[in-house]
């Protein structure tokens, strides 16, 4: 749980928790603080096929989007991350300083390029940066892994346009730490993971999603009743602008493989994702170099036109009022439990209700007994619904689990809680949340000011 401190912030606080159903846990988060003190960078990753994609991209992927900023790429210090990032050995650390510092250098040129495309030539600032900095840490986690897997091959096997001074790592060989380094990025780079990145300033939110994680809103209608509004929609075979854009992109030969049993090829549920290359590389890097080392299994059947995944995110924009009280962030192990409307109830519920587990404070300057006794009988109809958890993400995550029509149950929460690791995947997958609570003074600020003379 973090409480924002700086003036003239449009958070409020933010909440988040975890909780595991994997072993390891694949599922990854990351907060940031951009170096304006105003902005703010939140995002889920949702990891399958190992944790290692997920956990770099909680690492690495903020940087590149403050990086990718305009008001940013000339500061030293991007962002003040308010989350722990995973720990990687000190060969890996270094590759990935040297990667972002060439990035960083370079990061104009990359925007300029993605400004020229027509497909994305009316976006703004922030959505460009959002969709520069996705692409190319994709990009990246691709030509790191190729480097260690082909070695001098590379420069070769690839048709690269040149868009930062990439090191031929090869050129000064060190067997050992190109070992670690090998194994260290192919592992990345054959695992995937699903994003959903949050830009929040002043009063605009812009969503950059990428696979099937959702972000909520939570607003309080005219009537005083909570509603919730979908960011954007998911990327799985239940969107059909999402099928059809897959379709388009490969021969109609393909209709029958290329989704069979609502899965991409059968076997990736996300029809877009950052890592899983056994999707997106040519068919001959995999045969040559890729399943010598990790056998068949790493060609997919009817591997015919890649590549048929993307990291590319959707966009969307929000401008937010003094309605809009907060965004929920999740990886779809919460939405598997529980719907969009039933998360912002029960944060509603659980705002109303935290407010009882604080001391009482009393309004400065003189007040009167009436006004006293109306706070304590606030205060005492807060208590009804005081909530367990003053963390709401844990307030969320108790109730996914243990709900019932009757209320909450204890033992059901302890039967979930407690199931063996071999069998605890059947009934539930790994849950991350972020809860992040909008200054309602701050967007009342931010209205723009009728003008007295009309």
């Amino acid at each position: 749980m973090y409480e924002v401190t700086k003036p003239g912030s449009v958070l409020k606080s933010i909440d988040w928790n975890q909780l595991a159903s994997n072993n390891p846990l694949e599922d990854s988060l990351a907060i940031a603080q951009l170096c304006d003190n105003r902005s703010y960078l939140l995002g889920v990753f949702d990891g399958h096929g190992g944790p290692a994609c997920a956990r770099v991209l909680a690492k690495r992927l903020l940087s590149y989007i403050a990086a990718s900023l305009p008001s940013q790429h000339v500061s030293s210090l991007l962002l003040e991350q308010m989350t722990p990032t995973a720990e990687f050995r000190p060969e890996v650390e270094s590759l990935y300083a040297y990667e972002f510092n060439q990035y960083h250098a370079s990061v104009s040129h990359l925007r300029d390029t993605l400004s020229n495309d027509e497909s994305q030539s009316s976006i703004d600032s922030t959505e460009r940066a959002l969709v520069t900095a996705f692409d190319a840490m994709d990009q990246q986690l691709s030509e790191e892994a190729l480097a260690f897997l082909l070695g001098p091959e590379m420069s070769e096997i690839l048709q690269r346009v040149p868009r930062w001074d990439w090191k031929p790592w090869w050129a000064d060989a060190f067997p050992s730490r190109d070992k670690v380094l090998q194994l260290s990025t192919l592992s990345t780079a054959m695992s995937g993971a699903v994003a959903s990145v949050a830009h929040i300033s002043s009063n605009n939110l812009v969503l950059a999603n990428t696979g099937d994680c959702q972000a909520v809103l939570g607003y309080l209608s005219e009537d005083g009743t909570w509603g919730a509004r979908k960011l954007g929609k998911e990327h799985t075979s239940e969107n059909a602008a999402e099928v059809e854009r897959l379709y388009s992109e490969h021969p109609r030969s393909e209709r029958d493989s290329v989704l069979r049993m609502d899965r991409l090829l059968g076997q990736l549920m996300p029809l877009r994702a950052f890592g899983d290359f056994r999707f997106k590389w040519p068919r001959h890097v995999l045969e040559k170099w890729v399943t010598p080392i990790l056998g068949e299994s790493a060609l997919p059947a009817n591997y015919k036109t890649p590549p048929y995944l993307s990291a590319r995110p959707e966009i969307i924009k929000h401008t937010l009022s003094p309605r809009d009280k907060f965004v929920v962030i999740a990886s779809d192990g919460l939405w598997d439990l529980l719907s969009p409307t039933q998360v912002v109830r029960l944060v509603g519920e659980h705002m109303s209700g935290r407010v009882a587990l604080g001391p009482l404070t009393l309004p400065p300057g003189d007040v009167t007994l009436e006004e006293i006794n109306n706070m304590l009988q606030q205060r005492r109809e807060g208590l009804s619904k005081r909530p367990l958890d003053t963390n709401a993400a844990t307030h969320l995550i108790r109730h996914a689990l243990a709900s019932t029509e009757t209320g909450l149950d204890p033992d059901r929460l302890s039967e979930l809680l407690s199931l063996p690791e071999d069998v605890v995947r059947l009934f539930r997958d790994d849950i991350t949340i972020i809860v992040a609570y909008f200054d309602t003074d701050y967007l009342l600020k931010s209205l723009p000011q009728a003008n007295p003379e009309q």
